[in-house]
């Protein structure tokens, strides 16, 4: 793949992850059975996302065992022929309270409309809800089958390199 095909391929990761506020979180169990669930999402440098919820949630209770998670953003509203997605692989966490108020200053500084910014002090102590975070090991992107530059007949997923590293730990 060309150095031209990946800046294009790049491009496609920032526009979904910034145009789009919704992820579908697969997680399993402790014994490998799969959930999915739509979680509300933000991100920071495309390699860090972020996500509330409480800790008793099937999901949240499935990366405490099994941290190893996928997910996938896409707008459903698009038509078939201009579909785009992102794919991604990593591990995920509840924050922990020790850097809770810097991570909340990088998953909350750039909400979505109708969304609003968590206070730490909402996500920790007796609080029912806490932040989680998604750390981008992969990324890919959906390719439709009739892409002129990359199709191959049936749709696939491209691998993505991302520019430099996180700026988070």
């Amino acid at each position: 793949m060309t150095l031209e095909d990946q800046t294009d391929l790049q491009e496609q990761v920032r526009a979904v992850l910034d145009d789009n506020r919704y992820m579908v979180l697969g997680t399993a169990d402790a014994e490998g059975r799969p959930r999915v669930t739509p979680v509300y999402f933000t991100h920071h440098d495309y390699r860090a996302l972020y996500w509330v919820s409480e800790p008793t949630s099937q999901h949240s209770s499935n990366v405490s065992s099994r941290p190893e998670v996928e997910a996938v953003v896409f707008d459903s509203t698009r038509e078939p022929k201009r579909a785009e997605a992102v794919y991604l692989t990593g591990r995920a966490h509840e924050v922990d309270p020790a850097v809770l108020e810097e991570e909340c200053r990088r998953a909350f500084a750039a909400v979505g409309k109708g969304a609003r910014p968590f206070a730490p002090d909402e996500l920790s102590g007796t609080e029912r809800l806490r932040l989680y975070r998604l750390d981008v090991e992969d990324h890919g992107v959906h390719i439709r089958g009739s892409d002129p530059v990359r199709g191959r007949g049936i749709d696939h997923r491209g691998a993505v390199t991302m520019p430099g590293r996180s700026s988070i730990a």
